[in-house]
């Protein structure tokens, strides 16, 4: 469903400022003036789908005749000097939009230590989880001055411990028991 509402355009000295007033303010910018649509369709499409996910209401457009910009301006800055000034409808399908640019996967190639892909792989660890639920991969390692001696060297791997950990167990603990 397409979703419309009138934006103020201010042609400012180094671009272009944007403001919605029927959403409390809400502002972007560009420095030219398609850079300025681009950034307010944005914008409008991260605004709309926000309220939508936490269920606000938002307010009805108003018509593109009771903007009026220099009113809006006024009552931004009262000591702004007047520069040139628009009022145009910005348009964007939010469901569209927000399936394209905010819940789109992409895939993203990943370097790291061997032997951290293989405790991870040991545990059966989908990074890609790790990476979307922003949890850190704490690594606990216990070394001694030659760490690259095998028999020298005690690794425990700790993931989500945070999730996972039982009552009142301390990280390395957990780390062990985890294997």
């Amino acid at each position: 469903m397409l979703s419309m509402y009138p934006a103020c355009f201010f042609n400012e000295n180094d671009g272009y400022s944007v403001v919605f007033p029927d959403l409390n303010w809400l502002a972007t910018q560009g420095d030219t003036f398609e850079e300025a649509m681009e950034m307010a369709v944005e914008c409008l499409a991260g605004y709309l789908h926000t309220c939508q996910m936490d269920g606000d209401t938002v307010p009805k457009p108003s018509e593109l005749s009771d903007i009026h910009p220099e009113e809006v301006a006024k009552e931004l800055d009262p000591e702004a000097p007047l520069c040139e000034s628009f009022v145009n409808m910005v348009s964007v399908d939010v469901a569209l939009y927000a399936k394209e640019h905010f819940e789109k996967s992409v895939k993203k190639t990943l370097t790291i230590p061997a032997w951290l892909n293989k405790a991870a792989l040991e545990q059966n660890i989908n990074f890609s989880l790790v990476l979307i639920n922003g949890k850190t991969i704490e690594t606990y390692i216990t070394k001694s001055v030659n760490f690259r001696k095998k028999e020298e060297r005690k690794i425990a791997f700790d993931v989500y411990y945070d999730l996972n950990k039982q009552k009142n167990e301390e990280p390395l603990a957990f780390a062990i028991r985890m294997g």
